[in-house]
């Protein structure tokens, strides 16, 4: 079935789909527009809501189809340049005048009205300046612009969270969170850029035959794999554990083996293995994410002397995550691995030891 074609009179800058509970097995219906470089003026700009739902006419194969019918509006001051869902029910749009709005959609999706504006929020000390891009995590809300400003917002509170001045001498152009303290940004001159509060780290180990690969755990759980000839950002970033990493370790002749122990009570078994893709996380019982850089090797260096920690081809690795414990406990505080045997002790007042761990 070819895509249908509503025209509508406006130039759209974003789209969006408003997100639906996995849990309810369902194609999305409802979706959002922004307009911008409208004729009659920066005022007539609009938020608008569309459905290709209960408004279509499904064919014999369940496919809609009818154009996408508008169900309500909004108008915009200023260019949306930026639109996300915060949850089902409120949106948030980034404005050329500067501004940062929160959207509240009626729950039958009949009416669509400003609930909170930020206005001016990013501005130059004589003008405004356009608000590029936002982030949504809800509650939270981070907006980025042309100012190089980074500001964090809060969907419940009137005033700004915090503002970060000068968190970048270019235009930043998109934002993205890399973790709970820290987002992503992208700039006009092709920089990459990590801005925000650095987590507490906990524990540290390194590769045992490659000593510039570090792996290191900390307050938020997650997994950092580093590359210090790199710089002091992490090569990647994965989403380990729902609590504090107490300790990692890499095995001590299978570094392509790790362990890691959490105040969530688990103790996990990292292997990176070879056949699919690095980018996927793919564990036993668990959901995680990993976020990794494009790794070339240095000048001089052989491609198979490589770390499958840092390999950049992400056709020929992945990542496996086992549960070595029978089920989650109180917090696993300690760990260590020798040959095939693994010892760890838990708030539980047990020690465990496992024999036979498939190094």
């Amino acid at each position: 079935m070819d895509p249908i074609a509503k025209y509508i009179s406006q130039k759209i800058s974003k789209t969006r789909w408003q997100p639906i509970s996995p849990a309810l097995l369902q194609q999305p219906e409802v979706f959002a527009t922004g307009s911008w470089d409208n004729e009659a003026g920066a005022l007539n700009n609009k938020v608008s809501i569309w459905s290709v739902g209960d408004h279509g006419v499904s064919n014999m194969d369940g496919e809609f189809d009818e154009e996408p019918q508008l169900l309500c509006d909004s108008k915009h001051d200023g260019d949306v340049m930026d639109l996300q869902f915060l949850d089902h029910d409120r949106l948030v749009s980034a404005s050329s005048s500067g501004a940062v709005k929160i959207f509240k959609l009626q729950s039958d999706c009949q009416a669509l009205s400003l609930a909170h504006v930020w206005e001016r929020a990013h501005r130059y000390s004589c003008d405004n300046a356009p608000c590029t891009a936002i982030v949504c995590k809800s509650p939270e809300i981070v907006s980025v612009g042309e100012d190089g400003r980074v500001i964090l917002y809060k969907a419940d509170q009137t005033e700004v969270l915090r503002v970060i001045e000068n968190a970048d001498s270019s235009t930043i152009h998109a934002v993205t969170f890399l973790r709970t303290t820290e987002v992503l940004t992208v700039n006009s001159i092709g920089q990459l850029k990590i801005t925000g509060d650095r987590v507490p780290l906990h524990c540290v180990d390194k590769h045992p035959n490659q000593q510039h690969i570090v792996a290191t755990g900390g307050q938020d759980g997650m997994l950092c794999i580093w590359d210090v000839r790199q710089g002091n950002t992490p090569f990647s970033l994965i989403e380990a554990h729902s609590a504090e990493m107490w300790e990692v370790h890499f095995h001590p002749s299978n570094p392509n083996h790790l362990f890691t122990c959490s105040e969530d009570g688990s103790l996990l078994h990292w292997e990176t293995t070879s056949g699919s893709d690095m980018s996927t996380l793919l564990q036993r019982g668990w959901n995680s994410r990993v976020v990794s850089h494009s790794a070339a090797p240095l000048a001089g260096e052989n491609d198979s002397v490589v770390s499958a920690w840092l390999a950049g081809d992400s056709s020929k690795n992945r990542l496996e995550a086992t549960h070595i414990l029978p089920s989650q406990t109180l917090s696993v505080n300690s760990l260590d691995v020798l040959e095939q045997c693994l010892v760890c002790g838990t708030d539980g007042e047990a020690v465990y030891v496992h024999r036979q761990v498939p190094v």
